[in-house]
């Protein structure tokens, strides 16, 4: 016998999953809550039985797909020969992967407005931020405070959110990435060493 939860959860999952197909290929506008309910086999009022409001299914999709993107760029990242190689990999991953039609939508044109600002960058933060932080500060340790080094963490995020709009309306997405990733790289060389 399934339980409660069971259904309950299964739900929730068909909902969701539905959600991110429509928003992916639609954009948050273009979907409604009963374009959500028939993708997902369920009564519109199932779909505001487990949400209030259109903008909790977007909120709760968004960070579904940022903890997705954020598991793609360390495994990148690990195949670097040195730090800034390393970071110029994650960071090239996470350009291409972000700019591309499985999440540029979601993520980069509907999220900002969406959840608004505070919101998604708080939401990137908590997936995003030991990623660029980690690195500067076991490089910079001994030379830099530590407000030094966070505040470099902070402008290479700015660097990195800036990079992924720039790509996510670029002609040349897989192009502007590489571009992006590689300037990246040389910006911090004088941190972490000269560029591979």
């Amino acid at each position: 016998m399934v339980s409660q939860a069971e259904r309950r959860s299964t739900t929730t999952r068909a909902i969701l999953d539905a959600a991110r197909r429509l928003f992916t290929a639609r954009g948050f506008d273009q979907t409604s809550v009963d374009d959500i309910a028939a993708q997902a086999g369920v009564a519109k009022g199932a779909v505001y039985h487990h949400f209030a409001s259109k903008e909790l299914i977007f909120a709760r999709v968004f960070e579904e797909m940022t903890a997705e993107l954020a598991t793609l760029v360390p495994a990148a990242a690990r195949t670097g020969k040195d730090v800034l190689d390393s970071i110029g990999r994650g960071t090239l991953k996470y350009l291409t992967s972000i700019s591309n039609d499985e999440f540029r939508q979601v993520q980069l044109i509907d999220g900002p407005r969406v959840l608004g600002w505070e919101q998604w960058r708080a939401i990137d933060a908590r997936y995003f931020s030991g990623m660029t932080s980690a690195p500067v500060e076991a490089r910079l340790r001994d030379h830099a405070s530590a407000r030094e080094i966070e505040a470099l963490g902070h402008l290479i995020a700015g660097a990195l959110t800036e990079a992924a709009l720039v790509c996510a309306t670029s002609q040349h997405r897989a192009r502007a990435a590489k571009d992006l990733s590689s300037a990246l790289q040389r910006m911090l060389a004088p941190f972490f060493g000269a560029p591979s």
